[in-house]
């Protein structure tokens, strides 16, 4: 379980978030919805470390994880970000980065290593692109390539931001698959995806923010019966029954 207390956090003279207070649930899928620009990417940033907080916890199994050292605190969670460099090395050594955080020096990656980057990419469908270097890859195959990095890391904490980017619909309903595969392994998945059905679908849990702060939290089911998906995107959020459960759609609404 992932605990989120009384955090404050932001750029140089501006801050962004504003106290928030969320427990976020281990082996279950939690998507943050919201505006551009509410502070969602600045909230997983601020958990793994990547940004400095101004005040608050971070806290895993009663561990403050902000407290930890750098190599700790990448054993415990994963974050991929939005927009990333396209770096000179292949798919399978971009990969096997994942699996820094358990090095000893001198920095050689072990036979445990390579096992679980081959595992992870074969995981992700992309063990055949192993030699080629990122830079041929087109953008949906960087996408799942870096996922499996963040897969590689074997973490119990999961952050994806916008992890659907370049991927066309058949691989985005795969990637939420994978997402919910993680959270029956244990792991607890916390993503920012802006697709409204695909997070209706996939969570667990949907966290609603807007100006930095948590409007609405809760079930699909509550948030859904909330209104709040009306009020901060001004649309129509409608369900149809199927015989594979509830299909969410959303409509022009009112501006």
């Amino acid at each position: 379980m992932l605990e989120i207390k009384n955090l404050w956090a932001g750029y140089e003279e501006r801050t962004v978030l504003k106290n928030l207070n969320l427990t976020i649930p281990e082996g279950k899928v939690t998507v943050i919805l919201g505006p551009n620009g509410c502070g969602k990417s600045t909230f997983l940033k601020s958990l793994c470390g990547i940004l400095n907080i101004e005040s608050g916890q971070v806290i895993l199994d009663g561990t403050d994880l902000l407290s930890q050292p750098p190599r700790q605190l990448a054993q415990s969670i994963a974050y991929l970000s939005q927009s990333r460099q396209i770096p000179d090395i292949t798919a399978y050594r971009l990969v096997l980065h994942g699996r820094f955080p358990y090095l000893g020096y001198p920095r050689r990656y072990r036979k445990e290593d390579h096992a679980i980057a081959r595992s992870v990419m074969e995981q992700m469908g992309v063990l055949e692109l192993a030699d080629t270097l990122m830079e041929k890859l087109s953008g949906g195959q960087r996408q799942k390539v870096y996922i499996a990095m963040a897969l590689a890391q074997d973490t119990p904490v999961i952050l994806l931001d916008e992890p659907t980017t370049y991927l066309d619909i058949s691989h985005q309903m795969q990637l939420m698959q994978h997402a919910r595969a993680l959270a029956q392994q244990g792991k607890t998945v916390l993503m920012v995806i802006h697709d409204l059905s695909h997070a209706f679908q996939t969570a667990d849990n949907l966290i609603l923010m807007c100006d930095g702060e948590v409007v609405a939290e809760g079930t699909t089911e509550r948030i859904y019966a909330s209104g709040w998906i009306e009020k901060v995107f001004h649309v129509r959020l409608g369900r149809a029954e199927t015989l594979g459960g509830w299909r969410y759609y959303c409509e022009e609404g009112d501006s």
